[in-house]
């Protein structure tokens, strides 16, 4: 299954690569690999979208410094009898009544907590930051060594393909040697073998290149690949003269330098106010307050009066002794509309305010647990500063032995390949004349092929450890701007 997906996979890059074959392609240098990858990498979208996310938070935290203002309104009706609020009256009645009000709040004092949740807010918009930077690091680390992989793959593919071309010219030739009686036909079979196995290493190192190059097209999020290839000058030269730093000196520098710590450490401080916001619910909270409320009624009011013809005096009471009723004019209410909504909202507005003070006493332990929590989390990010400062140091003498020792084994298979150059120019020699075999010729060729593929990989591992290296020494592989 695996096998199957590998064929249509490499199908896929030789068919789309061979669609263009004939057009002019152009050929990205590492620092526009790693500038394209800077604007285009979803990874670093994502990060960049945690930024202002942060922002976001932040606006919040400076939100609970302004005054929450809310306002209400309600209009109802009221069926059977109830007391008409502008009367006095108990009356059965369906009447309407309007209210509307408004209500400020403002916090004075709660703990320092929000003073304490800006200041992590602003300690988190610096965290995103640095996740973005780190990011960026990361991909720009990860498109040089894809891109150094397609260098590799091309001078491999040039080495088989330049040996391809001498062993057919060493087989048109042994095929006359053997016409002409010189050589056995024996010999001739040794060849016609070795120009099939170059043939095969061949199609293995364009696989390998198509390959790598899909990788690096991918890693940039490039919707057309079809066309894409790298330039290929390379330098295997420490130009930055890294290797003259001391191990000890790198990591000093990387220390001052090295996103991972500076993310650490502003964790670390967004956990020290984590704690101090915690342990702000144990302190009292004061806050002030405003409320202003008006309503007006839909129902007749009372406008005057007059007296009642059919029962013009009622009786107030009795004269003790002679039982005498003692009367007064009685009077009906003259009935008349209300007055207009806007002139009742006037008249019947009242206003409230005053202060709040909130003093916790028990809670069911949740601010104690909250405190420990944060108290824990706290714990945990001195731990990870600790640790990264550690992997910054272990990564550090790594690299740079990493370093070291790729330089010696580049330097090593240099030497090696100047002496099997000599050794096959000697064999050659003596095949030509007859003083060796086929297959004596043949092991110095391939002794000779080896050694080129191993100055190839040793080369651009070599590159690749000094870019690590560089790295850490605070020098970018492209400058990276952040936003």
């Amino acid at each position: 299954m695996k096998i199957n997906k590998y064929n249509s996979l490499v199908f896929a890059m030789l068919f789309g690569f061979g669609l263009s074959g004939h057009a002019q392609a152009k050929k990205w240098t590492l620092e526009e690999c790693v500038k394209y990858a800077m604007e285009n990498n979803i990874t670093i979208k994502n990060s960049e979208l945690d930024i202002k996310s942060a922002a976001i938070d932040k606006k919040g935290a400076i939100g609970n410094y302004l005054p929450s203002v809310s306002a209400n309104a309600s209009h109802s009706w009221n069926i059977g009898l109830n007391q008409n609020i502008t009367t006095g009256l108990l009356e059965n009645q369906t009447t309407q009544y309007s209210s509307i009000g408004a209500t400020v709040g403002v916090d004075i004092y709660r703990g320092l907590q929000n003073q304490n949740t800006l200041r992590k807010a602003n300690l988190s918009i610096v965290a995103s930051k640095y996740q973005l930077l780190k990011m960026q690091e990361d991909i720009a680390l990860n498109v040089a060594n894809a891109f150094l992989q397609i260098l590799f793959n091309k001078e491999n593919l040039k080495v088989k393909t330049e040996q391809l071309s001498i062993d057919e010219k060493r087989l048109a030739r042994s095929e006359e040697m053997v016409n002409a009686g010189t050589i056995p036909r024996g010999d001739l079979f040794d060849l016609k073998a070795t120009v099939a196995t170059d043939k095969q290493g061949i199609i293995v190192a364009e696989n390998n290149l198509l390959i790598s190059k899909l990788s690096l097209a991918q890693l940039l999020q490039l919707k057309e690949f079809a066309d894409f290839d790298v330039i290929d000058n390379t330098n295997a030269k420490d130009e930055n003269n890294i290797m003259a730093q001391s191990p000890v000196d790198i990591y000093n520098k990387a220390k001052e330098i090295r996103t991972e710590l500076k993310l650490a450490q502003t964790n670390l401080e967004i956990a020290q106010k984590n704690v101090a916001i915690a342990k702000g619910a144990y302190q009292p909270t004061l806050s002030a307050f405003y409320n202003f409320n008006t309503r007006a009624s839909y129902s007749e009011i009372v406008t005057g009066s007059t007296l009642n013809t059919a029962n013009p005096s009622i009786p107030i009471g009795y004269v003790q002794g002679t039982n005498q009723p003692v009367l007064k004019d009685n009077y009906s209410p003259i009935l008349g509309n209300a007055a207009p909504i806007l002139d009742q909202f006037n008249d019947n507005k009242g206003q409230s305010y005053g202060l709040q003070l909130s003093i916790p006493i028990f809670n069911g332990f949740s601010v104690r647990n909250n405190v420990e929590r944060s108290k824990v989390s706290l714990e945990k990010s001195k731990i990870d500063l600790e640790q990264k400062s550690l992997d910054l140091q272990r990564n550090v003498y790594t690299a740079f032995t990493d370093a070291k020792g790729a330089l010696n084994t580049y330097e090593s298979s240099t030497v090696t390949l100047e002496a099997r150059q000599q050794a096959y120019n000697y064999a050659k020699e003596k095949y030509d004349v007859g003083l060796m075999n086929s297959f004596d010729f043949t092991q110095a060729q391939t002794l000779l092929t080896n050694a080129q593929s191993d100055v190839i990989r040793t080369k651009y591992d070599y590159i690749f450890k000094i870019k690590i290296l560089e790295f850490y020494f605070g020098i970018p592989i492209v400058p990276i701007v952040t936003k």
